[in-house]
């Protein structure tokens, strides 16, 4: 299995865009988004949508998604983390094999600069995340309009 990077600069095609979105709106379980929030973010990180793009990485395995992360940029440095971890899944027969930390360890070799989360309370990836050297440094509080 490979790992495959995406950006600006390495164009994803609509069929990919739709095909990532699927796969991490399915595998997100309980902690998902909406499939268009999702779609979104990717098309944030490969600049099809105006702003500072990001990354999109994708393990897979004859042609198949078996995992997926995408990152955003922020332009925030200094006071907020330059990046943001925006969704990350992996097939539910293939966790506990190490595809999560595979993806982790690209994201923190490709972004530059620190990287945020934001990670409900109950979900079980969190010791992932803290062997990686995220830390538990703030609660989020949100207006919902």
């Amino acid at each position: 299995m490979t790992i495959k990077t995406f950006d600006a600069f390495s164009r994803l095609s609509f069929n990919d865009i739709n095909r990532i979105a699927h796969f991490l709106y399915t595998y997100s379980g309980r902690f998902r988004d909406t499939k268009r929030a999702i779609k979104k973010s990717i098309l944030y990180a490969t600049k099809e949508i105006s702003g500072l793009g990001g990354y999109v990485f994708v393990i897979e395995e004859k042609n198949e998604i078996q995992g997926a992360i995408v990152i955003n940029r922020t332009g925030m440095n200094e006071y907020i983390p330059e990046n943001i971890l925006v969704y990350i899944a992996v097939k539910e027969d293939k966790r506990g094999k190490g595809l999560g930390d595979a993806l982790l360890k690209h994201a923190k070799f490709y972004c530059k600069g620190d990287i945020a989360i934001h990670i409900n309370v109950n979900n079980p990836a969190i010791s992932l995340f803290e062997k990686h050297g995220f830390k538990k440094n703030n609660l989020e509080m949100r207006l919902t309009r």
